[in-house]
């Protein structure tokens, strides 16, 4: 594996912390052999019809309205830009440039937004666990698109905070809109297992592949709900918050050649244990949350104040 291959995978995978600790403590005890209860899943569209099938609560317009505003941001667009002028190298090491240069470069990318933000859905601890009428995703942040004029583009991650809405990370490349955008066109939902690293959307009831990885989870044909549900539990469901792998401190990493090597439930690729400082907010899908917690066990040395977190995951260089 290279060390490009290497980053990306801790990075995507030290969100295990993150989204598996959102479980409440109800869900940490859930009896395993649940399955999730349509019926129990209450109506919060905001059209009033009925949500299909596991389908995770739709993030309101408004919300997303505020947070594509964020990112509009001249000091969020001037961030994006020096991004694109570092083409991946941390604002913790030096460039090759000066300061006044690397400036000038990032003013001469032009940054701007494409497209509309959109939620992104992470595997919820609830349905991992089995939960009756848990969702199989739940919105972790927001993500923007920015391109460059040199045709770079960036994911901007975006949370809410308490009234208002902070940038807390900036991604090489696209995938939370590509695939939003790839999943509505069939009128399903994007989620992520990230895990895994892998893409799905929900349609009529089955997880379907968007990226190698989840092909490699689910085949080619995916798999019905219901199956999906038994398969991260027998991945996950030992390792949620309260089990023994949480109270040893250790939280994130699998991979699925080690699952098939060591048996159901192997683990692999260990990342500190996050804290999540979030509490859900009965006005947004999206939890309020700090930096930290929306990051996972993502280090935050880079963050500064302002604009929030630069840091850098999947493709990009730590």
């Amino acid at each position: 594996m290279t060390e490009l291959s290497k980053a990306r995978r801790a990075a995507v995978t030290a969100l295990l912390a993150a989204g598996l600790a959102l479980v409440t403590a109800q869900a940490a005890h859930a009896d395993p052999a649940a399955h999730a209860d349509p019926a129990a899943h209450a109506d919060t569209s905001a059209q009033g019809a009925a949500p299909a099938q596991g389908a995770p609560e739709p993030v309101p317009a408004a919300d997303l309205a505020r947070a594509h505003s964020a990112v509009q941001d001249p000091t969020v667009l001037d961030k994006v830009g020096h991004f694109f002028a570092r083409k991946g190298v941390p604002p913790t090491r030096q460039l090759t440039i000066g300061a006044a240069e690397e400036a000038k470069a990032a003013q001469d990318e032009a940054p701007r937004l494409a497209g509309d933000t959109v939620p992104v859905y992470t595997l919820d601890a609830g349905f991992v666990a089995g939960t009756p009428g848990a969702p199989v995703a739940k919105a972790e942040f927001t993500a923007s698109k920015v391109v460059a004029a040199d045709g770079q583009a960036a994911s901007v991650w975006t949370v809410r905070q308490g009234d208002s809405w902070r940038v807390v990370n900036i991604a090489s490349g696209g995938d939370e809109s590509d695939y939003a955008a790839k999943a509505a066109d069939g009128g399903g939902t994007a989620f992520r297992e990230p895990q895994v690293n892998a893409w799905y959307v929900l349609r009529d009831g089955r997880v379907l592949p968007l990226d190698d990885e989840a092909r490699r989870s689910v085949g080619a044909g995916g798999v019905s709900l219901a199956a999906y549900q038994k398969l991260v539990h027998q991945r996950y469901g030992d390792k949620l918050p309260g089990s023994a792998y949480d109270r040893e401190g250790r939280g994130g990493g699998y991979r699925l050649d080690a699952a098939a090597e060591a048996g159901p439930g192997a683990a692999a690729q260990a990342a500190p244990q996050a804290t999540p400082q979030a509490a859900a907010d009965h006005d947004s899908a999206i939890p309020a949350v700090t930096a930290a917690a929306a990051l996972g066990a993502t280090a935050l040395a880079a963050a500064g104040a302002g604009a929030g977190a630069v840091l850098r995951r999947k493709r990009a260089t730590r």
